[in-house]
């Protein structure tokens, strides 16, 4: 059985991650630092086909494409006050963004939670990079994807080993 083709909005969505300086070699870091220590044979390979298979779902594509659109907005100066302050300083009290995010941990079930909680602190790798303020990008809702994705593909890779073991 081969793999699908990809549609257009995967193409999309996957694009724009990448012009926004994502990777998928960063998520699989991220991936890796989730789950090296309850996966002591953990290959990078591995972590990327979890991403790989994440990425292939219209519910995380819709997300991606979604924050990313906010995000470029924001630095267009295109929303509204107060809105355009609050996404541009990425303000704590703000959570739409982390909303969306759960959206593409909630894929993979409840584990994915608790992965996304822990990366989202401790924002290892491209999460400290995106978080970043001083490029002047706006990362409001792209850190919180990202850290979603890694999440949601640990919690995929945590459920295959189970069945595995």
């Amino acid at each position: 059985m081969g793999e699908k083709p990809m549609d257009l909005v995967e193409q999309a969505a996957r694009t724009k991650l990448k012009e926004r300086g994502v990777e998928i070699s960063d998520i699989a870091d991220l991936v890796y630092y989730l789950q090296e220590k309850y996966h002591p044979n953990l290959k990078i390979e591995t972590c990327v086909e979890n991403i790989e298979r994440v990425l292939s779902k219209r519910e995380v594509q819709n997300a991606i494409l979604t924050g990313i659109q906010l995000d470029e907005l924001t630095e267009k100066k295109m929303l509204d006050q107060p809105l355009q302050d609050i996404l541009m300083k990425d303000e704590g009290l703000y959570g739409v963004d982390e909303i969306i995010a759960l959206s593409i941990v909630n894929v993979y079930g409840s584990i994915g939670f608790t992965n996304y909680g822990f990366i989202d602190k401790q924002k290892p790798g491209i999460l400290e990079k995106l978080n970043d303020k001083s490029s002047g990008m706006c990362h409001t809702y792209l850190d919180d994807i990202v850290g979603a994705i890694a999440a949601a593909a640990s919690s995929r890779l945590a459920h295959r080993a189970q069945k595995l073991e």
